[in-house]
């Protein structure tokens, strides 16, 4: 496999990207991971890996870029990441201090220049581009789908937050003009994301173009989705990537 950390010139400065493709066979449909709060680190990149490994060019942005390099971790006595409502407030504080700081408009512009850049690189397809999002990141598919209606076709948002809000340009909203492929993994607990929210998503969504589906999983809460967390349910995560993949082959593939 190729891997490499690109530095992607945005309208603001210069975005680290890590990469991960196969060595042969190109080009490849992108892929774009797009991470939570915690921000970037290993965690994602083997999931990057793990998508890269049967097909596609998966990258994982670090979004917060432009606050320099923000690294966040705090662990168990088994090495898992805490989550982050098990943490004091001061520990809060610091994993929430960027994301005050991160737009869903700056992530538009971001991964504008992503594909702007890999439109010149032959081993990243041109063609349909797939997203999949953790936490914040799972609204930020919604928000680039939305953008770029004509590129993102294979979209998944895990344990979301936000995605149906009262404002007029609420995530939702937005995705209800989308022609794609939509999943979204929620968890049972994951207060989050309402029961109310599941059910906006389904009544706005319905008699769309966009093709949704979606699986509450029971017994999770949120961040389930992540293996190196303390939360992690891994019959959950397993059930996600068996939609994930079969909606990246139906809709990505050549």
């Amino acid at each position: 496999m190729n891997e490499s950390t690109l530095e992607i010139r945005t309208p603001d400065c210069v975005m680290p990207t890590f990469t991960a493709c196969p060595r042969d066979g190109g080009p490849f449909p992108v892929v774009i991971i797009y991470m939570d709060v915690w921000g970037v680190r290993e965690e994602l990149f083997d999931i990057a890996r793990r998508v890269a490994s049967v097909g596609y060019y998966c990258v994982v942005p670090d979004l917060y870029y432009r606050q320099g390099r923000v690294r966040n971790a705090f662990r168990n006595e088994s090495n898992q990441m805490i989550s982050l409502e098990l943490l004091s407030d001061e520990q809060k504080e610091i994993v929430r201090a960027p994301l005050r700081k991160l737009t869903d408009a700056m992530v538009v512009s971001d991964t504008d220049a992503i594909l702007a850049h890999l439109d010149s690189d032959p081993a990243a397809s041109k063609g349909p581009a797939g997203c999949i999002g953790y936490c914040m990141g799972g609204r930020h598919v919604f928000r680039v789908a939305a953008a770029y209606p004509d590129r993102f076709k294979a979209c998944a948002s895990l344990h979301g937050t936000n995605l149906a809000t009262d404002a007029p340009d609420s995530p939702h909203r937005q995705m209800a003009d989308c022609d794609c492929d939509l999943y979204c993994g929620f968890a049972q607990w994951d207060k989050f994301a309402s029961p109310e929210t599941v059910e906006t998503l389904a009544r706005t969504l319905q008699g769309t173009k966009v093709n949704y589906r979606y699986e509450i999983h029971p017994d999770a809460d949120h961040g389930y989705a992540l293996p190196d967390r303390d939360i992690h349910d891994r019959q959950a995560a397993n059930r996600d990537w068996e939609i994930i993949f079969g909606m990246l082959r139906r809709r990505l593939d050549r």
